[in-house]
């Protein structure tokens, strides 16, 4: 069977994608309030206007950027085949924490934001609790059946082990990024699954995580947004704040 040639992305779509890239970076440097509009355009080659005429304001961008990695986890996460096989959903898991070992730059990002967004005000703000309510409930799912399957079955509470985990990931990653030669983050979170019992064999990352390369542009590809699940995960426009660029420029 002949592989179906992919399109080509439009000028707008690069556009958009460059914006995306340039806004990534800068708001992995300095953070949400120090980078400006007209920050993100010049770096990425437009006027201020030209970025404007892409992204309404500020707001809305961050959440683009923020969404942007998440939508390619959740295709993985909420796949019909991973609904009835917990023990894959954790092997993705590990696997994206060793994706993430591989793009500093971005576990940068969500270390910095998430942090400012503990402000209720932030734009981020409901992002990250919906993001965070989500992947509990989804943990918490996979984590009683796998509990209920074990022989003898595992006494753990799974909501509490599911927030623990995340909180494991989320400190290993401000660990790692102030000394990566110290912290195998991946190493880690395999050793504290198996600690609680668990005979999983995980896979090769690779075999169930795409790479660094798989992010980068995917706002722009085609059907990007059509996440499975995607009702249950906060998606790249949730941000109830006004996104008029008077409000989004500092």
């Amino acid at each position: 069977m002949t592989e179906q040639t992919p399109r080509k992305l439009t000028k707008g779509e690069r556009t958009r994608a460059s914006i995306l890239d340039s806004a990534t970076e800068l708001f992995s440097k300095s953070g949400f309030h120090a980078v400006s509009l007209r920050d993100i355009a010049a770096h990425a080659g437009l006027t201020h206007a030209g970025l404007l005429h892409h992204f309404p304001g500020k707001e809305s961008l961050l959440i683009k950027v923020l969404g942007r990695r998440d939508r390619v986890d959740a295709r993985l996460l909420f796949e019909p085949a991973v609904r009835d096989r917990p023990e894959k959903l954790l092997g993705i898991i590990v696997g994206i924490v060793w994706r993430n070992m591989q793009t500093p730059g971005l576990v940068g990002l969500y270390v910095k934001i998430s942090g400012e967004a503990a402000d209720p005000e932030h734009p981020a703000h409901d992002y990250f609790v919906q993001r965070y309510r989500v992947l509990r409930e989804r943990l918490t799912q996979a984590l009683t059946a796998l509990f209920a399957q074990a022989d003898p079955p595992l006494a753990h509470d799974p909501a509490l082990v599911a927030s623990q985990l995340l909180g494991l990931m989320d400190g290993l990653q401000t660990q790692w990024l102030l000394e990566p030669e110290a912290v195998d983050m991946h190493a880690s979170v395999v050793a504290f699954l198996r600690q609680l019992g668990l005979t999983i064999d995980f896979p090769s990352p690779e075999d169930v995580v795409p790479g660094a390369d798989a992010v980068p542009g995917a706002d722009a590809v085609p059907g990007a947004d059509v996440v499975p699940g995607a009702d249950a995960v906060p998606g790249p426009d949730a941000v109830s704040s006004g996104d008029s660029p008077t409000q989004a420029e500092p």
